[in-house]
């Protein structure tokens, strides 16, 4: 199973690839992942992308398709992926088409009013990353991870007036997309407005009905 996974930013995309994953026996692959490995192993197309990351750029189509590529190439692939963060664009989308057969494009949707609630009471650990909220994932103790005992911080786009911004940014350079992969027929959108902690087993039966069904 080769999936796509889309969804704005706090649609819970990375916590549903847990639940994906294991069921499917697929990989989680994101391009964030990918920029990491390989700026770590100095490849070619590591050194290409950190040269416009640390200049604040965004790093051109070529570099990131050529990323993807590679990893998709990859022999653990054979059984399938869960894709986060890839593709965003119409051209990386027919790139994309041109090395992978893909399944199914899962559209995440959140009302924006969910969203801007879980966003603004998100924190993050500043030492390990792990991820608690204000409301549905509390700390035992206030502003220090469970894990591994760092400082929990709320980014700065985390605030509502930010989230708003990049809500509309994304509505606006991802409807393309969606409608690439509605005409292609392999496009389905699934509801996440509850909260997953609360009503994982309805909404997991969601996620999984989308997947299974044509």
């Amino acid at each position: 199973m080769k999936l796509i996974a889309l969804g704005s930013p706090g649609v819970g995309k990375g916590t549903y690839a847990k639940e994906i994953t294991k069921k499917y026996n697929i990989l989680h692959l994101s391009t964030g992942d990918m920029f990491r490995e390989n700026m770590k192993n100095n490849t070619e197309l590591g050194i290409k992308a950190k040269e416009f990351i640390d200049q604040g750029k965004l790093v051109p189509d070529e570099v990131t398709i050529g990323l993807v590529k590679e990893r998709l190439a990859r022999e653990d692939t054979k059984d399938g992926y869960y894709l986060d963060g890839f593709p965003r664009t119409i051209p990386q989308a027919e790139a994309l088409s041109e090395f992978a057969d893909i399944d199914r494009v899962i559209n995440f949707k959140a009302d924006h009013e969910v969203i801007i609630q879980r966003l603004s009471g998100r924190r993050i650990c500043k030492k390990c990353g792990a991820i608690f909220h204000t409301i549905n994932i509390i700390p035992k103790q206030e502003g220090i991870c469970d894990s591994c005992g760092g400082e929990l911080y709320h980014r700065d786009d985390d605030q509502p007036e930010s989230i708003k911004k990049r809500l509309q940014v994304y509505e606006e350079e991802t409807k393309p997309l969606i409608n690439f992969y509605k005409e292609k027929g392999i496009l389905k959108e699934v509801q996440v407005n509850e909260d997953f902690g609360k009503n994982k087993e309805l909404m997991l039966n969601r996620i999984f009905t989308a997947i299974d069904n044509n």
